[in-house]
């Protein structure tokens, strides 16, 4: 056939033949190894799936969810005055949760990043609109985040090498200190720009008559 180039026979066409069949044999390697991750890739995806599928059922729950994270923090707090030690891992604990707590009190947009012309504002008066308080952190997120910090800390009790020895009331005099004068300046943020961090509802008022 034109175009074709013949095989000599000897030591070409049996160099040839090994290449070929290697290059068959590397592609089902190749195969059989990326195909590897892809299980394990699925096998994650599913657990991921699992999981934010029970997420989801759970969030009208709320008190359930925050009654089972209570219960969750009295055991590890239990533990911790069992085993007589991981206070930095408890200090650290205390600090996210202090961190997640004035993110879910805070507004999702800053008002003193605004001008006062600009942005949306809360209602001062009666005959303004209502505009729901839009937190920068939501009560799920603020749960999620809280419950995974607790599982996170709970697992270092396990170890050994986070128990770094520390003077424990030092670290309970440093978070009470900081506890106070952070939610001193939140609630002089919330004064200055008046909003309340709740809303329950759209508030009604009666006709003046």
């Amino acid at each position: 056939m034109q175009g074709s180039v013949p095989l000599r026979p000897g030591l070409g066409n049996t160099v040839l033949k090994d290449e070929i069949l290697g290059m068959s044999e590397g592609d089902s390697v190749g195969e059989s190894i990326h195909g590897k991750p892809s299980v394990v890739a699925a096998f994650f995806t599913g657990v991921g799936t699992v999981y934010q599928t029970w997420l989801d059922k759970s969030t009208p729950f709320y008190a359930v969810r925050w009654a089972l994270t209570l219960l969750l923090t009295a055991i590890y707090m239990i533990r911790v005055y069992i085993l007589q030690g991981w206070y930095i891992v408890t200090y650290a604990l205390g600090i996210y949760h202090l961190n997640l707590f004035i993110a879910f009190l805070s507004p999702k947009v800053d008002p003193s990043l605004l001008d006062e012309d600009e942005g949306p504002s809360l209602p001062t008066k009666q005959n303004e609109e209502f505009r729901p308080f839009i937190r920068r952190l939501p009560e799920f997120k603020f749960w999620h985040s809280a419950t995974k910090g607790i599982v996170i800390a709970m697992i270092c009790t396990f170890f050994d090498a986070f128990n770094v020895p520390v003077f424990w009331p030092i670290l309970v005099m440093y978070f009470i200190m900081l506890f106070c004068i952070t939610m001193k300046r939140q609630i002089k943020h919330m004064i200055k720009y008046r909003y309340l961090p709740f809303t329950h509802g759209k508030r009604t008022y009666k006709e003046e008559t």
